[in-house]
Formats: structure tokens, C-alpha cells, sequence
């Protein structure tokens, strides 16, 4: 590992022990967001360009490094925002944390995980790079996996960092929509599964099915070919 490597990953590990010697966690509340809710307003107002900054930067960081936080930071985007430019800020800043968690993942640890895990991942590699697309969107609308864990395991394998970023963005906007609309009417909010509710979840496996759509029709007819 060279001089770059180490210097990412100490700054990485630095943030991170950083969040938790300051028990950071405790404003990525739902009580912390309501008890501050108007003091943020209140700032928004008259700082509008550096809240819609912080915001974000706030946002990024707490992506790329695979923080706890991302549901009560759209619903805060929402709060404060909007639910339309709410879910705009929500949404940009949390595929560029993710493009960034992608990024250290594919650079810190890719040749290592390669070498011992190749063969194993050769198949998973073709079927991204082949329809990388259709099964990042899939993975993204359907809340099957963590959201941090699909950057870091998208960043092990040959996945394009473009189609990474397309799929990405375009995957969280219906998730990010909902979380920002619910952080709108905050007061109607009294626990996190006011959001997330099985209607909602049900609607996203949905999406995720369409998105998986071409994929199919494409192994079908590919097996369709074959037959004598």
C-alpha cells in the first residue's frame, strides 16, 4: 500500500473514531430533529445558500464514510428544504457520498480482494458489466441491502464508476421523495415506521421487479437462441 493509500485510509479512520468519541450519533435523531427543527428555519432564512452547503456537506460525509444517519438527514432535507428541493439536495449529495465510498472501497481494496476472491467474483463482474445498470437500479429500490453496503460491495467488482453514478442517482430518487415528503409534515411523525411503511416498501419491490425487467427478457431469449 503506498503513501496515498495510507493517508485515505488514516483520514478515513480518524472520521470515524471522530463521530464516535463525540457521540456525534445523538443529533441523527428524530427528537433531535424536531427539537431543532426551528432553530434550522430560523437559520435557513437568513444564511440560505451556506444552509443548502452545510447540508450537504453534512450529507456527503456521513455517505462516504457509511455513517448511521441518512433517513433522519432526508427527512431533515425535507424539514427544512421542501419536499421538491429537499429531495434535490438529499438526492445529489448522497450519490456523490456514495460515489466517494465507491471510490476509497475500489482503491484501498480491490487488488487485494481480487486476488484472493477473483474466480469467485468473476461471474457477479460479467453479469455488472453486461447489465450493471438494470441490477444496481434493482438493488438500490428495493431496501433488501443497506444502501452503505451496495457502495462498498459495487466497489470490489468491474462495475463502470458511470453507471455506478447513473444508477445510483436515479434509484434513490423515489426513496429520497418519500423521506424528504415525510420531513415536510414532520410533526405528523412519531417514529421512523410512520415513513417506511409496508405500503411504501411494497411500492419500491415494485419498481425494483420493472427494473429487473430487460434483464430477464434479455437471460430468456439468450436461453431461447440456444434451443435446437
Amino acid at each position: 500500500m503506498n503513501g496515498k493509500k495510507i493517508a485515505i485510509a488514516l483520514a478515513v479512520i480518524a472520521a470515524l473514531v471522530l463521530f464516535l468519541s463525540l457521540d456525534l450519533g445523538r443529533f441523527f435523531t428524530l427528537e433531535a430533529l424536531k427539537e431543532n427543527r426551528q432553530t434550522l428555519l430560523d437559520y435557513y432564512r437568513n444564511h440560505r445558500v451556506g444552509m443548502v452547503v452545510g447540508f450537504m456537506a453534512v450529507y456527503i460525509v456521513q455517505t462516504a464514510l457509511s455513517l448511521p444517519g441518512a433517513a433522519i438527514l432526508s427527512l431533515t432535507a425535507g424539514a427544512i428544504f421542501g419536499a421538491v428541493m429537499g429531495t434535490v439536495y438529499a438526492v445529489i449529495a448522497a450519490t456523490i457520498g456514495a460515489t466517494l465510498a465507491f471510490l476509497v472501497t475500489r482503491y484501498l481494496l480491490r487488488d487485494a480482494v481480487l486476488s484472493r476472491f477473483g474466480p469467485k467474483l468473476e461471474r457477479i463482474n460479467r453479469e455488472l458489466e453486461e447489465r450493471g445498470l438494470n441490477y444496481l437500479l434493482f438493488l438500490r429500490l428495493v431496501p433488501v441491502f443497506p444502501f452503505f453496503l451496495i457502495n462498498l460491495a459495487a466497489g470490489l467488482t468491474r462495475l463502470p464508476l458511470r453507471t455506478f453514478v447513473i444508477g445510483t442517482l436515479l434509484g434513490i430518487i423515489p426513496g429520497g421523495f418519500v423521506y424528504c415528503n415525510a420531513g415536510a409534515s414532520l410533526a405528523t411523525i412519531t417514529s421512523m415506521g410512520d415513513v417506511a411503511s409496508p405500503r411504501v416498501l411494497g411500492s419500491f419491490a415494485l419498481l425494483g421487479l420493472f427494473a429487473l425487467v430487460p434483464v430477464l427478457y434479455g437471460k430468456i431469449k439468450k436461453a431461447g437462441t440456444r434451443d435446437p
